[in-house]
């Protein structure tokens, strides 16, 4: 007896009505999808974690309002996902200058400064990806991230930015394009 797997659509369906056990399945079947995006788009595995928990916490809470494209939910989730690292650096810059606007500490800024430079040698080569990334112009970063760094299809990418599919495709090739030309003029 075969048992049939469901889609996200009909599991999603449940997730509106509040069940549970139907969104455990969905964060199972893509959370290391949006775990990826997330670090992707911030170069940090503990932001990407926190992002994570975050997208999965506003898609709970906006389950009503979920986009299920073609059967699945995950080009949704990934566009809620980039929304909360926006908010996350929006936190953190505002954080940040609280911060920098209290007296200095001594002891307590040396072991942030050790903390800081750990991170920065384990996560170099993704900053520098993610650098030459954010320098795109927002309509090609955004294809990029989401077809070829999430591998969402054009389609399902043309859907969520409300763009013609030519248009997905022509963006990315242009994001491509500019990276590669960065990067060759990087090595020489």
């Amino acid at each position: 007896m075969t048992v049939s797997r469901p889609t996200d659509g009909e599991l999603w369906t449940k997730v509106r009505f509040g069940d549970q056990s139907a969104f455990g399945v969905v964060f199972d079947r893509h959370a290391k999808a949006v775990y990826n995006h997330c670090f992707r788009l911030t170069a940090s595995w503990s932001v990407a974690e926190d992002a994570t928990q975050a997208t999965f916490l506003i898609a709970w809470r906006r389950r009503d309002r979920a986009r299920v494209l073609d059967g699945s939910v995950l080009p949704w989730l990934l566009a809620v996902a980039a929304n909360a690292v926006r908010d996350e650096r929006r936190s953190a810059r505002r954080w940040l200058a609280a911060v920098l606007r209290l007296p200095p500490d001594r002891d307590d800024a040396t072991e942030l400064a050790d903390e800081v430079a750990g991170r920065v040698d384990d996560t170099r080569r993704m900053r520098a990806v993610l650098h030459a990334v954010r320098r795109l112009p927002r309509a090609e970063r955004e294809a990029l991230m989401l077809c070829v760094w999430s591998a969402v299809s054009y389609a399902d990418a043309a859907a969520l930015l409300g763009i013609t599919e030519g248009a997905v495709r022509s963006r990315v090739s242009r994001a491509r394009g500019r990276l590669t030309r960065t990067f060759e003029r990087s090595e020489k």
